[in-house]
């Protein structure tokens, strides 16, 4: 239930948003506006407020069918306009009021994000510290020379470091690093009076084409810094049957020491043989006691092949810290961010048109309204995170030049701003028909991806 109420009220405001921005911008230029719907088809509610504004009568509704919304305005290309409102029809306005009017939808929407990121700022959010678990065993980490248990305190793009405030300021940075092909640069705090020391994460060679976990396995670092503490048990699982209880701290695995809950977490998914799960024993302290205890993992099919579990949580949560910004600071982290993620969606987007990227990328409904419930169910500061980078999403998307979008609208303008010739109402057709295919095509592709990761 948490799930649609959350995508629900997601979809709402986001569209309302886009939706307000067309609206209050052709206000502003002196347009009717005959209708403002959030979502399509029979009408659930209907209002026509008494005051409005001048020259104004504007009818909001909203549609039964909540995925899209629109403004309807007084133009002469959709019916007959009385002489004495002419002056007032979207069409006989000027270039640059028209070209406004379009793009103050997505505008509005990146705004919302900058204004939810500044929000979360403000608040403040725990988050995970930024200490390294061991890396994945001859991943991207290993080979540049980290081993678990630093703790970064800047990383940054071609020498330039800024402060990383948690782990997921860290893990944002890699995923921007691993997508556009850039090496980090980390700086690690000093231990007993050593100096900070740098150390170079070369992103540039594992050429990623998805943000998935997968992506994180290559480059090694997954996890923060946890205890090597087993959590909540699974009736009948591989842990109970060994024997193990909620808050084992596993010392040793073999002849191994076990330092984190990713080490170990690393040692389970590898303990298979030729197909076959292999027992291992482990030592665990249990009340002061030092207890040996045999475990044989089951077997799991994972995208790399066959993986061991134990049906047990593995790892103490994570050290956190409170990430909380100023006034001014808040905001100008917000702007940035709202800039960074719409800079990665829009590089994103050009390599999978050029086949550099897969078109796993793409999320529909689903996806959303999975992580939409996920988000909700973490507190409102994450559900916040949630909105605006699915704000940023849909202003971004919405400024893509496809003829059905307000960035085909943009194409059209910037044509008769450069020509002095509006297009020809045989090629808007044309050009309508062929974003509408594409659009379905880039929605099915969506869709195919959602069940897949859902339910594949």
């Amino acid at each position: 239930m948490l799930t649609v109420v959350a995508f629900i009220v997601a979809l709402g405001l986001l569209i309302a948003v886009h939706e307000y921005g067309h609206y209050r911008v052709a206000v502003a230029c002196g347009v009717k506006v005959l209708r403002f719907s959030v979502g399509f088809g029979k009408t659930l509610y209907r209002w026509s407020p008494k005051r409005q504004h001048p020259g104004q009568n504007t009818e909001f509704v909203i549609g039964a069918f909540p995925l899209g919304g629109y403004v309807k305005m007084l133009d002469e290309r959709e019916g007959p306009v009385p002489a004495e409102e002419r002056h007032r029809a979207f069409n006989t306005q000027p270039l640059r009021s028209r070209a406004a009017i379009v793009a103050a939808g997505p505008i509005a929407n990146l705004l919302l994000a900058v204004v939810l990121y500044t929000l979360v700022n403000w608040i403040g959010v725990q988050e995970p510290a930024a200490t390294l678990a061991r890396p994945v065993a001859a991943s991207l980490a290993e080979q540049a020379g980290l081993r678990g248990g630093e703790h970064i305190t800047r990383a940054g793009f071609d020498g330039e470091l800024d402060a990383v405030q948690s782990f997921e300021d860290l893990r944002w940075r890699m995923t921007r690093g691993a997508l556009d092909g850039r090496d980090l640069t980390l700086e690690i705090a000093g231990e007993g009076g050593r100096p900070a020391r740098e150390l170079v994460l070369p992103l540039s060679r594992i050429e990623a084409k998805d943000a998935d976990a997968q992506m994180f396995r290559k480059i090694g670092v997954i996890t923060p810094m946890t205890r090597p503490e087993i959590g909540e048990v699974m009736p009948g699982s591989a842990a109970e049957r060994a024997g193990l209880r909620n808050g084992d701290l596993v010392r040793l695995v073999g002849t191994t020491p076990i330092v984190d809950g990713q080490q170990l977490r690393e040692i389970i998914r590898a303990s298979v043989d030729g197909g076959q799960p292999r027992m291992q024993t482990w030592q665990v302290e249990r009340g002061g006691q030092s207890l040996r205890i045999d475990v044989t993992p089951e077997l799991r099919d994972d995208a790399s092949g066959k993986i061991g579990r134990i049906g047990a949580y593995v790892g103490a949560p994570p050290a956190m810290v409170l990430v909380r910004q100023g006034v001014v600071d808040g905001v100008w982290r917000g702007v940035v961010r709202t800039w960074e993620v719409s800079a990665l969606t829009v590089r994103m987007m050009g390599k999978m048109v050029i086949g550099e990227a897969s078109l796993k990328n793409l999320s529909g409904p689903l996806t959303i309204a999975d992580y939409a419930g996920k988000s909700a169910s973490l507190g409102l500061t994450q559900y916040m995170v949630f909105l605006a980078l699915i704000s940023v999403s849909l202003g971004v998307l919405n400024l893509m030049p496809l003829p059905v979008l307000d960035g085909g609208h943009l194409m059209y303008y910037l044509w008769e701003g450069l020509t002095g010739k509006s297009v020809s109402d045989a090629w808007m057709e044309r050009f309508q028909r062929g974003g509408v295919a594409l659009l379905l095509v880039m929605m099915s592709i969506a869709l195919f991806n959602d069940v897949t990761r859902l339910f594949g």
